[in-house]
């Protein structure tokens, strides 16, 4: 771990303190604000509609401006949208918290790449590490974001708009994290310099198909599942605290385990560890269907975090066989529009879905793009076997 990996690291936590806080709140000020009750999430699903408008345009100032510039413009983003966030929730205009909410996703669209960012940083030996260890620096958010969200939700008059004025103090803290960064300059580019591979070419490969479905379906079941939580806790009668406290573990899940996962997928495979993710998503589920007591709510949130961890960090190793480094920018925006499509669909569907249809059958659904995920690497391990040499 160099000094940028570390800097990298603090970022990817600031970054998903901001994620967590969105998650926490934005559902429940949703709630309160939106004309129909299954419109609650649509603040959250905004989040991610505009992470995933903007990869295109995220990858275009990456390639132009290099990684700081662009990480940093980003920035500017997630403090003017956090201050949006505010004037939304003071003023008590669902459309305008709505609106703001897809602006930051292009902040979203900006940190999805730290943990490609990561794997620039190290040797190539150390890459699977270098993103494990990146991402475990999303544990800062795991303890900041819930309690920021508990200790900011009543600074003002309006419940949760001193939330949104924290977030922007975080983005500051960020831009300066930034400012200190070293990346690899951008190489220049002659008018005539390979581009690499067409898109659809790269996007036909088993373990381009693979990784990204890794990586959009394993975010898609935490998304579903994590941003329902708040709504379905408070149906049951549990304390905005309570709800709090079961995302920290979710978070902590998700994160505490980058510390080793790259060490794991080094010594047993990326298609083993990603299959570990899946069969912890499935206890995740079966613990959420046998009931809606608190520790059932924390047990299977802290699962999901866990699962959601061994295929997003497997997904994003595999990735990198599926490109060239002049291919980068399109391959990565590419997994990161999957991504983003797909916490889209979920982020609405969490929300009519548990205001709806309830808790348990929304777990129910969440088993379908988890056997999807699972048989994605069985045929990814079918399509590599080896083929026994004649005698």
């Amino acid at each position: 771990m160099n000094k940028n990996l570390w800097l990298l690291a603090a970022a990817q936590g600031l970054f998903l303190t901001n994620n967590v806080v969105f998650i926490a709140i934005n559902g429940l000020v949703g709630l309160s604000l939106a004309p129909l009750g299954w419109m609650a999430t649509l603040p959250v699903m905004g989040y991610v509609v505009g992470g995933a408008l903007s990869t295109p345009l995220v990858a275009r100032t990456q390639s132009a401006f290099g990684r700081r510039a662009s990480f940093q413009i980003g920035l500017l983003v997630a403090l003017g949208s956090a201050l949006l966030c505010y004037w939304a929730a003071a003023d008590q205009n669902f459309w305008l918290l709505v609106a703001a909410t897809v602006i930051a996703g292009y902040y979203s669209a900006n940190g999805q790449l730290y943990r490609f960012a990561a794997a620039e940083l190290s040797a190539p030996a150390f890459r699977e590490k270098a993103v494990s260890l990146v991402l475990a620096g999303g544990l800062a958010g795991a303890v900041l974001g819930p309690n920021l969200a508990v200790r900011t939700k009543d600074w003002l008059a309006v419940p949760f708009a001193g939330a949104y004025l924290a977030l922007a103090v975080v983005a500051l803290l960020s831009m300066v994290v930034m400012a200190f960064m070293r990346f690899p300059p951008v190489p220049p580019r002659a008018a005539n310099a390979d581009r690499g591979r067409p898109l659809s070419v790269i996007m036909r490969q088993p373990v381009f198909i693979v990784a990204a479905a890794g990586a959009a379906l394993g975010y898609g079941v935490m998304n579903l599942l994590m941003a329902a939580t708040p709504l379905a806790m408070q149906v049951c009668g549990f304390p905005f605290d309570d709800a709090a406290l079961v995302l920290e573990w979710h978070v902590i899940g998700m994160f505490a385990p980058g510390f080793f996962t790259g060490h794991l997928i080094k010594r047993f495979g990326t298609l083993t560890i990603m299959g570990v993710g899946v069969v912890l998503n499935f206890a995740c589920i079966l613990v959420a269907l046998s009931g809606v007591e608190l520790h059932q709510f924390l047990i299977a949130l802290f699962l999901l975090g866990v699962g959601w961890n061994f295929l997003f960090t497997g997904s994003t190793t595999l990735s990198l066989q599926a490109y060239r480094p002049e291919e980068k920018d399109r391959a990565q925006a590419a997994i990161n529009f999957f991504v983003f499509a797909t916490m889209a669909f979920t982020s609405f569907a969490s929300g009519a879905l548990v205001t709806t249809q309830g808790w348990q059958w929304l777990n129910v659904g969440s088993l379908v793009p988890v056997a999807l995920t699972g048989l994605a690497l069985v045929w990814l391990a079918w399509a590599r076997r080896e083929v026994p040499r004649p005698a």
